[in-house]
Formats: structure tokens, sequence, C-alpha cells
């Protein structure tokens, strides 16, 4: 089981049943605490899931004998569960033991809390059981807003992600880029052979931690936005106002989709800062292009209204116009 390999550390387990019973699957994540199918209740019992038995379990098992055990764990045993694991250190009662030993389940006790234990085993659940697949494209912190950028074969993304790197800002993942979704946010993170190098066309393979730095590289980053790369085309209508944003559906969850034309000369890396810094704005409260179609609106019913008033604000008065040479 790799469940017992990666973590049997830091959840500081035990096996107590034989080294065969660590074949079983885990198909389910999540982490059931079976109180009530103990009691004899069993139509909410989720035997798909790891069993955890902590104090509360295993006082009530305490207190009702040998023989009530036996009975408990015979009706238990018509619903194999993956796993069984006591935590607080408590040690199994043998009529546990022996239905783990009948079933080829395997039986295991953490010295960690309850709580500790849960948030430890949910977090590692909610990473490997994620929905996920794999994007042609590269991602990058920009200000600390994940930006995945889409496009083309040779449109430029990894151009424009390297003069991001060099002014500062970290790559995730270039080329593949592996998403998940977690809870309704997605994760991006480098494919595990890739990790955190970049082809760059007529110069080859670079990896860009070791050329610069440990800080502009991270492991995993949350996708605040979309960005896609196109080469310029005269007849085809581009967003100006910004008004309209375009949302894409990406496993299930949507994020804002911003189309950039590519054409010789344009600057991507700083329109990428810009959209990042528009983005840490929007997130704050603050949407220009809202604010500005708002008093835009304000402006013209006035005008319609036979009420547009002169602005005597110092902007406007040339009487406090700096002159310069």
């Amino acid at each position: 089981m790799d469940f017992f390999d990666i973590h049997h550390h830091r959840l500081k387990l035990s096996v107590h049943t034989n080294a065969g019973t660590l074949s079983s699957c885990i198909e389910e994540g999540g982490i059931h605490r079976p109180g009530l199918a103990l009691a004899g209740f069993l139509d909410v019992y989720n035997s798909r899931q790891i069993q955890m038995i902590g104090n509360t379990e295993w006082y009530y098992l305490e207190s009702v004998g040998e023989g009530k055990r036996k009975e408990i764990f015979h009706r238990l045993s018509s619903s194999p569960t993956p796993l069984w694991v006591l935590t607080n250190g408590l040690m199994p009662h043998q009529e546990l033991v022996d239905l783990c030993e009948q079933q080829h389940i395997p039986l295991m006790t953490s010295l960690l809390s309850t709580a500790d234990f849960t948030h430890i085993v949910q977090h590692f659940f909610e990473n490997f059981f994620a929905p996920y697949y794999s994007i042609h494209g590269s991602l990058v912190d920009v200000y600390g807003v994940g930006m995945l950028y889409v496009g083309a074969s040779n449109v430029g993304k990894s151009e424009c992600v390297l003069d991001l790197i060099e002014r500062g800002h970290r790559l995730v993942a270039d080329d593949a880029v592996n998403v998940s979704r977690i809870g309704n946010s997605l994760v991006g993170r480098a494919n595990n052979l890739v990790k955190h190098h970049m082809e760059i066309r007529g110069v080859g393979i670079i990896d860009i931690k070791s050329m610069f730095g440990i800080h502009a590289v991270r492991n995993s980053k949350k996708i605040e936005i979309l960005v896609e790369l196109q080469h310029y085309e005269k007849d085809k209508s581009y967003n100006r106002t910004g008004l309209d944003t375009k949302m894409q559906p990406i496993l299930g969850t949507n994020i804002p989709h911003i189309v950039i034309p590519v054409s010789p000369g344009k600057n991507l890396t700083v329109i990428s800062e810009v959209i990042a810094m528009n983005t840490l704005m929007k997130m704050n409260g603050v949407d220009t292009a809202k604010e500005f179609s708002k008093e835009l609106q304000k402006t013209i019913q006035r005008r319609k209204n036979g009420k547009d008033e002169i602005d005597y604000s110092p902007d406007n008065d040339p009487s406090f116009w700096e002159t310069h040479e």
C-alpha cells in the first residue's frame, strides 16, 4: 500500500496485521468514523473509506465487553473496508484484529491525535483523488497571480515566460502543465519528468532552477487566469474595453480567459504584468473597466437631460496647469 510507504513516518503508523494485508486498495478518499455503525445503525456506514477509531469509539467498544464486540465486528464483516486505523496510540481489541486478519484488511495504529491524523490524511486524499489532466502550455506566478499561457506552437509562449522569469517572476511549469481541481480551485504543477526545464528554440533545453536560482521556480500554483496568445489577424475583433470577460471551463471550473494578439514588437511581458495587476485589483473589488463604464453612462445621461455641468476642478482649469519649457 503506497499510503503506508509514503506516510508511515509522518503519521507515526504501526501495522498490527500481517504484511500481506498492505496490498489492499483504497478506492475512495475520505475518512469514516463508524460510531453509529458500531452501535448498530448501518444506513450511513461508508465501508469504502478508511475506518478511523478515536477515543469515543474505542471507549464504547471497551465498555460493551468481548461478547458484544464479537457481535459488532461480525455484523460489519459483511461490508469489507480498505483500512482500519486507531488514533491516539490506542491498541486494537482482539476482535477487530481477528476481523482484519480474516478479511485480509490492514489494521494500523497512529500516535497522532484524531484531529491531526484527519487533517493530514484529508489533505493527501484531496490531492490524490482530485480530477486532473495535462495541458500544453506554460504556468507562471506573476505578482502572486497564477497565469496559464496557451496558444499555437511557435506563438511565443516560452519566450514570454522566459522574459517574465528574467524580470523576477516564478516558473511553475513549461510545455506540459498538470492541472488538478481541488475543491473549486485549479492547481497547476510541473510534469515530473520535465520539472523546471524549458525548451527555447535555437538554444535547446535549459534548467531554470539552476540558471536563475531557487527563487525563480515554485512547485505548484493556483491558476487564476488563462492567457491565450494568438497570431494577430487584421480582420479579427479583440476585446478592447475589458467589460466582456470570457470564462473558460476547465475540469468543471470556470476561470477568466484573455486572448492577446501577438505581432512583431509587441511587449508581451509588460502586458502580462498589467494583466496580473489588473487581476489583483479585481480580487480586491476594483474593476476599472466597469467603473469607467458607469461614469461614462452617467455623463451621457446628464447630457441627455441637459444637466451637463462644467467641471471647474483644477485639472480642467488652465490657470492651475504647470508650465514646462
